[in-house]
């Protein structure tokens, strides 16, 4: 029995719940516009609703705190490679730097897939809708996040292998855990991890229990998205064919014109008709810059990494 997917890649689509709808339109998160609902600040067709109990479709004039809800466009996905030092977080209570404060202006409002604390860096996925981001944070998705990660101290490689059948640490259960020993070094040593659930700081709170200090610890990849060598800071747009494939959908149309081509007009020369045999004139070109995005001034989400939520490892 094939199951249907919580999410689509293309802007447009059926009925969803108006939170949903108002996630996937990048104006906040599912639970912060559930929140917003319910404070009063969403309007439907002229008017205000109190509950998220209510489905909703394109067709429909949505408001969120006075302001026309934006055209919701197909999900995207970007790989970021976060440097260390940077929050994951829309709003920091000690206002130190966030990831959106360091991104592109001509980035979209987006959302992090889960979390890296501060103090860890690599591979950070992006996108634009709620409903991919949380389907892709959740363990039954099966994908996992692979580190490489420098700890304190001598390491016992029997230690590591037997992680692999999960560890229970201060009451909390962790699955499954790969992890090798990859360069032993006087005073520290280099491991190579991957886990598939990605609890609040899993990989530091692991290694601490066995003894070691993490000292660094980088993402390489999160399922089949690799780190690869992306720059500190920088940004990549994953193709939409590329994300449809590994999610098992499929991608988005892209539009395609239904004008007929005309022949172009027989050029003349400044001294007369071309003559027989002679090369016609060439005229140089060059490829148009790709323009900001319109949505260069919506780039900071609100907060969405609440209590029980996919954590930094």
């Amino acid at each position: 029995m094939t199951t249907k997917p919580t999410f689509t890649l293309d802007a447009q689509d059926g009925p969803e719940r108006i939170a949903k709808h108002i996630a996937r339109a990048g104006v906040c998160s599912r639970r912060e516009a559930e929140a917003r609902i319910a404070d009063g600040r969403v309007t439907v067709n002229g008017e205000l609703i109190t509950s998220p109990a209510l489905n909703v479709t394109a067709a429909d004039s949505i408001t969120v705190d006075g302001k026309p809800l934006p055209d919701r466009e197909p999900a995207r996905l970007w790989r970021y490679h976060k440097p260390r030092g940077l929050v994951v977080s829309a709003r920091d209570e000690k206002d130190r730097q966030t990831i959106f404060d360091s991104l592109p202006a001509n980035m979209p409002r987006v959302l992090s897939v889960g979390r890296l604390d501060m103090d860890s860096e690599g591979l950070l996925l992006l996108t634009n809708d709620g409903g991919l981001a949380r389907h892709l944070e959740l363990p039954s998705t099966g994908w996992s996040r692979k580190y490489r990660v420098r700890v304190q101290g001598h390491v016992d490689p029997e230690a590591l292998e037997a992680l692999a059948g999960g560890i229970t640490i201060d009451g909390i259960r962790y699955g499954e855990i790969s992890a090798r020993l990859d360069r032993q070094m006087p005073s520290n040593a280099w491991l190579n991890i991957a886990i598939r659930e990605g609890k609040n700081r899993e990989v530091r709170r692991i290694m601490e229990h066995l003894g070691h200090q993490v000292s660094r610890l980088i993402r390489v990849s999160y399922g089949p998205f690799q780190l690869g060598d992306l720059e500190s800071g920088g940004v990549e747009l994953v193709k939409p064919r590329i994300l449809a494939d590994q999610l098992g959908l499929a991608a988005p149309e892209t539009p395609t014109g239904t004008a007929t081509a005309r022949k172009p007009a027989r050029r003349r020369t400044a001294s007369g008709p071309r003559k027989s045999g002679q090369k016609p004139a060439t005229r140089s070109s060059s490829k148009p810059s790709s323009g900001a995005s319109r949505h260069a001034n919506h780039r900071r989400p609100s907060s969405r990494n609440k209590t029980g939520r996919t954590g930094g490892r």
